[in-house]
C-alpha cells in the first residue's frame, strides 16, 4: 500500500492571469498528485493536494519556484484527511 497524504494550500503573490492553475495541475498530474485548484476573489489561490510525499515535495518545489509568469510570495500547507477513491486532479471554477 502507498502512503497517501493531504493538504489544503494557498498561494499569494502573481497567480491569477498568468497560467498558474494549469502549470500546477500540469505537475501534479505528471508526478501522479491528486486534488484541485481555484481561485479565490482575493487575488489568492487555493488547492488540495493528494499523493506521495516525495510527489508531494517536488510538487510543493515547483509551486514556490513558479516560473517566469508566475511569482508566488508565499504558500501556505495545512494537513487534511486523505479523500479516498480521489483519482484526478481538477481546476475548479
Amino acid at each position: 500500500m502507498i502512503l497517501a497524504i493531504r493538504y489544503f494550500g494557498t498561494a499569494a503573490g502573481r497567480v491569477q492571469g498568468v497560467g498558474f492553475r494549469m502549470f500546477v495541475q500540469q505537475h501534479a498530474m505528471d508526478l501522479h498528485v491528486t486534488g484541485w485548484i481555484r481561485n479565490m476573489e482575493d487575488g489568492t489561490v487555493q488547492m488540495e493536494l493528494q499523493g506521495e510525499p516525495e510527489a508531494i515535495d517536488k510538487l510543493e518545489g515547483f509551486i514556490r519556484e513558479g516560473n517566469y509568469f508566475i511569482k508566488v510570495e508565499s504558500f501556505s500547507l495545512e494537513e487534511r484527511p486523505v479523500v479516498d477513491g480521489e483519482k484526478r486532479f481538477d481546476v475548479r471554477y
